[in-house]
């Protein structure tokens, strides 16, 4: 049920990097003004992404701010992965990195399908009626929503509240931090919390700085409309492996290094993406694929797993949807700063390096913050 929600969530959150060009030559408007809708969207990420077929009546740009920024950033955030890891937390236990992994391919999943069938019905039927179709799927999707028996799921504990004493002891253990009641202020006081925020946060700015233009930039890198969104689409099945990996080194070479390890698969993806301008070539793009597009959220999992190993107890879902604040900023921040770049600069370069920088600065608490090396 997760892994659905966030398939569909996601799925129709990235689907706009193929409407980008579009809706641009459309209205004549510059970059920067038209990912405002998809930062708007990771800024909000909530309750309405039904309401993302009105997006195809809009004429203006603060209707589509609305209609696909605002709401769809609404629908997102609840179909996400906050509710899904207080979900999964409390049926997978000390297992939790492994199902969050699980469900976090699914932006993958999402990728793959929507964003090429986005560009489809693109090219068939032209962004506004593509729009309608989106929003009718979803709309016809929220009946079975509706119907599941959501009194029961929330009434159950979950496997995990019934685990062993022993187990139970030695998982908690493995803070340093399990002697403490958390609060929201006493976790804001803590170091660890703003370490977790800044990774989620410079690390959504590198990402989605690349993220909201890549179709774009092959594009305009000589690929076809089509074969571009299509090889973004091909990164949602490198995600789900990169998700899958990521997971299993984290119990091979422990979470630090594995964490690592995928920040620097994202910075070799990075220099592949600003040396396709100049060689633009099917190595290059594959590598760009297999480096960034595995582990665009690989490092969701287990950074994840860490704020709730620290932040454990009653209060652990208003901890981590505090800190994950950070990442919905990052990623609006970065989607809006990275048009302003290109509009300014009308080039990709600064753009790259914009992202890059973001990457390194979202890795350094993994090597200086005590919390997140043990």
């Amino acid at each position: 049920m997760c892994f659905s929600l966030a398939l569909l969530g996601r799925g129709i959150g990235e689907s706009f990097t193929v409407f980008l060009l579009p809706i641009s030559t459309t209205f004549g408007w510059a970059r920067a003004d038209v990912i405002s809708i998809y930062a708007l969207a990771s800024l909000s990420m909530g309750l309405s992404s039904p309401f993302v077929s009105l997006a195809a009546f809009a004429d203006t740009l603060w209707q589509l701010q609305i209609c696909m920024g605002f709401a769809t950033g609404l629908g997102i955030a609840c179909l996400g992965n906050i509710p899904s890891s207080l979900l999964l937390g409390r049926w997978f236990g000390n297992r939790l990195p492994t199902a969050m992994a699980v469900v976090y391919s699914a932006t993958g999943v999402g990728i793959l399908t929507l964003v090429p069938l986005s560009q489809v019905l693109i090219d068939r039927f032209g962004w506004r009626n593509s729009y309608h179709l989106l929003g009718g799927i979803v709309l016809a999707l929220l009946i079975p929503l509706i119907l599941l028996p959501w009194r029961r799921i929330a009434l159950d504990p979950g496997p995990a509240s019934r685990m062993p004493a022993p187990a139970k002891v030695a998982e908690i253990a493995t803070t340093t931090l399990n002697d403490i009641e958390w609060t929201l202020l006493a976790a804001m006081r803590h170091h660890a919390f703003w370490a977790l925020f800044s990774t989620f946060f410079f690390t959504a700015i590198g990402v989605y700085t690349i993220g909201a233009q890549v179709v774009a930039y092959l594009i305009e890198a000589g690929f076809p409309p089509l074969q571009a969104a299509t090889a973004w689409g091909f990164s949602g099945v490198v995600l789900v492996i990169g998700m899958l990996t990521v997971s299993w080194l984290d119990t091979l070479i422990g979470r630090r290094r594995a964490i690592l390890f995928s920040y620097g698969l994202t910075t070799i993806g990075i220099v592949c993406l600003w040396l396709l301008n100049r060689y633009p070539n099917l190595w290059l793009l594959g590598g760009f694929l297999i480096c960034f597009g595995s582990t665009i959220g690989s490092r969701g999992p287990l950074i994840t797993a860490a704020a709730i190993n620290i932040f454990h107890g009653k209060r652990v879902g208003t901890i981590f949807g505090t800190i994950s604040i950070g990442s919905g900023v990052g990623s609006a921040l970065g989607a809006q700063v990275g048009g302003y770049i290109h509009d300014w600069s009308h080039s990709y370069d600064l753009v790259i390096a914009f992202a890059l920088v973001n990457v390194l600065l979202g890795m350094i608490p993994f090597l200086t913050v005590r919390a997140l090396r043990e």
